[in-house]
């Protein structure tokens, strides 16, 4: 048992350290995940659908789609990006600063690296759970209905890393967590409302919809919608998986270096 445990992967033995934690509140995790997304399709996507769908040439400008049916691929994907971002904030600093559980994981023969992998295995449990529970949401309407939803979990936990990492690597130089309400103020709420999840990025100025291609989250959303509307093109869903790709890399590099730095320091 005990040479079990050494063979282990360090990741691994650090995503029990994080699984442990989270045993106490999972059932309230996983019951808000299915509430708020069935509140956005109840909101958003029949009650502005309906609107929406009833002017004329609406269908052209989403692509043939019910507003509903447009509308579910972004939920996915956004519930990973907003569950990424801000499971690698609170919780990274908490790590080093409060609890200061990552000194208590580097005082073994566990590594920052470990750590770092560690919890990039963590937020692909965590969104995968998350965007999971989402697709059962939709599953219950009929537009939103369809096998690209299985997919669509997978891009999501793709997209959901790709902010996970940078933004790890951001929190673990932060000073104080007065600068993650800036994060969320001004790199994800405003993702989440112009990223492309509610309404085409034609509909937006050039200057902005151009920044929003330059994230992650769109070249996700669309991937999923591609699935979710049975319209796959392989290669642009090759590309956008490899642009996304990039993020989760670089900011994984990043963050082991940067971690390394703050606890061997």
């Amino acid at each position: 048992m005990s040479t079990h445990r050494l063979a282990t992967p360090g990741a691994f033995r650090v995503l029990t350290w994080h699984l442990v934690a989270y045993k106490r509140f999972w059932k309230a995790n996983v019951l808000s995940s299915v509430v708020q997304p069935l509140l956005y399709m109840l909101g958003l996507g029949v009650g502005v659908g309906a609107l929406v769908d009833s002017n004329t040439g609406s269908s052209d400008v989403l692509g043939g789609a019910s507003y509903v049916a447009f509308v579910a691929p972004g939920l996915l994907v956004t519930t990973a990006m907003a569950l990424g971002a801000m499971e690698s904030m609170w919780p990274v600093m908490g790590g080093l600063r409060w609890s200061r559980g990552y000194h208590g994981i580097i005082a073994t023969s566990l590594t920052p690296r470990d750590i770092v992998l560690g919890h990039g295995v963590w937020m692909v449990v965590r969104c995968g759970l998350a965007s999971a529970a989402v697709a059962v949401a939709l599953a219950c309407f009929a537009e939103t209905r369809s096998w690209g939803l299985a997919p669509g979990v997978v891009i999501s936990v793709w997209v959901g890393l790709a902010f996970a990492m940078p933004i790890m690597a951001f929190s673990v130089n932060a000073e104080m967590d007065g600068s993650f309400a800036a994060v969320q103020r001004f790199v994800v709420i405003p993702l989440f409302l112009f990223g492309g999840a509610f309404y085409p990025l034609t509909q937006l100025p050039a200057a902005v919809a151009w920044v929003a291609r330059a994230t992650p989250l769109w070249h996700g959303v669309v991937t999923a919608r591609q699935f979710t509307q049975g319209t796959v093109v392989w290669a642009a869903v090759l590309g956008h998986l490899a642009f996304i790709g990039l993020w989760v890399v670089g900011g994984t590099l990043v963050a082991e270096r940067r971690m390394r730095k703050k606890l061997y320091q």
